[in-house]
């Protein structure tokens, strides 16, 4: 029987590059022929995710969310737009960052979807917090010397998504590999703002869990550091802050590996990926060894 996978994310009417990660991914898992179609479909941008199970063939569809956390948008809005016969918001039987997957009916196709749980809760998840640090330092044994801020929106209305940069954080300090690792928030303590004042470390890399590149990575993160007065005048990477070296990221969701976790959350729904998982992890090797450790693009 053939298999399709179909990649659900966020996109955006405003930021035409909040896109690009979902479509890069998607060609990537294509290239290693796990899937006989790789779909996306978006929230806020066409191909909608309305319709994208109309655009599949395949009758086994395996349906991931690239968000960050579990929420109103995996938990409410993707399930309603796919028309999911039978989805109730505690399916998945998760604490906040335990979903795996639920097999349901698309009510107007007919079609068997695995709803997968966000990629940004998957434990795979915590490689792709590490390669980033690798890729924005240029060093893939960085670790020893430098600190790790993983960082998150954080948000009242949604207390999974402090749970999903705790989980990742807490991860990450169990491998003893960076010397210091702490998890900080945009809108909630303890914040980035002062990211100088939570490590004795001189380097400090911060990777934001954020699936694209945008306003608040772009933007309001470089800033509320001290990186830069205006985000348009641009920073170094890295920069120093009151004595600290900065090793800025960017999105997560931009770095290459995360095609392995939206394969990997595909393979433990029941896809028959082969050696898919392994395939990734090489093409995508080259990508985060040999990425320019440059300031991410403003938008225009």
């Amino acid at each position: 029987m053939s298999q399709a996978l179909v990649i659900v994310a966020h996109g955006s009417h405003l930021n035409p590059e909040s896109s690009t990660p979902t479509y890069e991914h998607a060609d990537t898992i294509r290239q290693v022929g796990a899937f006989d179609e790789v779909r996306v479909g978006f929230w806020k941008e066409e191909p909608h995710v309305r319709e994208v199970l109309r655009t599949v063939t395949a009758d086994e569809v395996f349906v991931v969310p690239l968000f960050i956390s579990e929420g109103y948008f995996t938990e409410e809005v993707i399930p309603r737009e796919l028309r999911l016969e039978g989805w109730e918001e505690d399916a998945w039987e998760s604490d906040g960052t335990s979903a795996t997957s639920v097999t349901l009916t698309a009510a107007d196709t007919g079609q068997r979807v695995h709803y997968c749980g966000p990629a940004g809760t998957h434990e795979a998840m915590t490689d792709v917090i590490v390669r980033r640090a690798e890729t924005v330092t240029g060093d893939p044994d960085v670790g020893e010397g430098f600190g790790l801020a993983v960082v998150g929106h954080g948000t009242k209305r949604n207390e999974n998504s402090a749970k999903a940069i705790q989980y990742h954080a807490d991860r990450i300090r169990e491998t003893g590999r960076f010397d210091e690792v702490r998890d900080l928030y945009m809108d909630e303590d303890p914040e980035v703002d002062d990211v100088t004042e939570f490590f004795e470390s001189d380097d400090v890399v911060v990777v934001p869990l954020f699936v694209a590149d945008g306003y608040h990575t772009q933007e309001d993160i470089p800033e509320d550091m001290g990186l830069c007065e205006d985000y348009r005048d641009g920073y170094d990477v890295p920069t120093e802050v009151d004595g600290t070296r900065i090793w800025y990221a960017g999105a997560v969701g931009t770095e290459a590996l995360m095609a392995d976790v939206i394969v990997e959350r595909a393979r433990d729904a029941g896809a028959d990926v082969g050696d898919a998982v392994e395939r990734v992890r090489e093409l995508t090797r080259v990508a985060g060894v040999d990425a320019d450790s440059e300031a991410p693009p403003a938008d225009d």
